[in-house]
């Protein structure tokens, strides 16, 4: 188990700048994401990692030691690929067993520790399957145990769950997870799922354009995005454009088309004073019906389309030529309710997000 820590990271690929002095740290034990949309960085720097890319410039500190210049065998970090990249020709067994073989290692004390490594992945009973014998799940995890028994001292893994079916995925996930927490591994995960990311990671990365827009929980990702980007892509979100006319400690009144909101700015470095114009983003659950209009905090207007989901019911709510988003968990207002019906919804300050425009 070690820290992983990048330095001043930069990628090219000719014209294209695809790791814009990057700086992170992922500390020992972490299950770490890199999450972004396609082409956003988080690949190139996953195998910069891994050392199949070479940066232009920068370093790479495995537990303080830097690995830059180290070729990939050398690294000691076990890659999991989206295509799981196993060998059709050898065993489950077999598989499991080549990284270990490269080592030299007496042949017993190699099938002792791939067995022992396949129990702890539940396919010890699979060792003489040839990999188009097993399911998706099963292939993944003989990909895991490959990755794991050579002991590395971290874990990279680049999409590991995109084909399988979303029953699977789902199953997966917190599989994953115990398997890198048992193992008490420095794990470093790509994924463009959000859902994925939010349900199992430690900490997150948000990749956009070859930069980090912004590093933390999935709690505080999804609470208090600092950017527009951050915002709309994690989860789903409200966007208004508005004229911030007072500011408070750490609050700011916002005036904007559809009402005046009282939010949290979301970051305590944002330079935001009265005058300035302003994003309010508010997730589309934190909105709640009332028939109550209020001063501050309050939408009134009308419902425009309708969407049941049994769990949830949508609502897209008009005013001022500006559709808002509200989702109503556990609906008990769905049948009341028709297009065009005259409503207001409130949201807490706490849930308005102010950003920098």
């Amino acid at each position: 188990m070690i820290d992983i820590k990048i330095e001043n990271l930069v990628k090219r690929f000719g014209s294209v700048t695809a790791l814009d002095n990057i700086n992170l740290t992922i500390r020992r034990g972490d299950l770490f994401f890199l999450l972004g949309p396609s082409g956003c960085g988080k690949t190139t720097l996953l195998r910069s990692l891994a050392g199949f890319y070479t940066p232009d410039s920068g370093k790479i500190f495995f537990g303080g030691k830097n690995v830059i210049n180290l070729p990939p065998h050398k690294r000691q970090a076990g890659m999991v690929f989206q295509s799981y990249a196993l060998w059709p020709h050898m065993t489950v067994a077999q598989n499991v067993a080549f990284g270990l073989e490269q080592k030299k290692l007496p042949k017993v004390k190699i099938r002792n520790i791939v067995m022992d490594m396949l129990a702890k992945v539940r396919l010890e009973n699979f060792a003489d399957r040839k990999p188009n014998e097993l399911s998706g799940g099963q292939q993944q995890r003989v990909a895991l145990a490959r990755a794991l028994v050579i002991k590395p001292q971290c874990l990279l893994l680049d999409e590991p769950l995109s084909n399988l079916d979303a029953q699977l995925r789902n199953a997966m996930r917190c599989e994953i997870r115990s398997i890198c927490k048992e193992h008490k591994l420095t794990t470093v995960y790509v994924t463009h799922d959000q859902k994925e990311a939010l349900s199992i990671a430690d900490r997150i990365a948000v990749f956009s354009r070859g930069k980090i827009e912004q590093i933390g929980t999935a709690v505080e990702l999804y609470r208090r995005p600092r950017t527009k980007f951050v915002a709309q892509f994690i989860g789903d979100t409200n966007i208004l454009d508005g004229v911030v006319s007072q500011i408070g400690s750490g609050e700011a009144i916002v005036r904007t088309k559809v009402g005046i909101f009282r939010g949290i700015i979301a970051s305590k470095h944002a330079d935001i004073r009265p005058g300035h114009r302003v994003y309010l983003s508010i997730r589309p659950e934190c909105l709640k019906l009332n028939s109550l209009p209020t001063v501050e905090n309050c939408i009134s207007g009308n419902i425009g389309n309708i969407t049941y989901f049994g769990e949830v019911a949508h609502y897209d709510f008009e005013k001022n030529g500006t559709t808002i988003r509200i989702s109503e968990l556990n609906p008990s207002n769905f049948e009341r309710l028709q297009q065009n019906s005259r409503i207001c919804a409130h949201v807490s300050s706490e849930d308005v997000v102010i950003l920098n425009k």
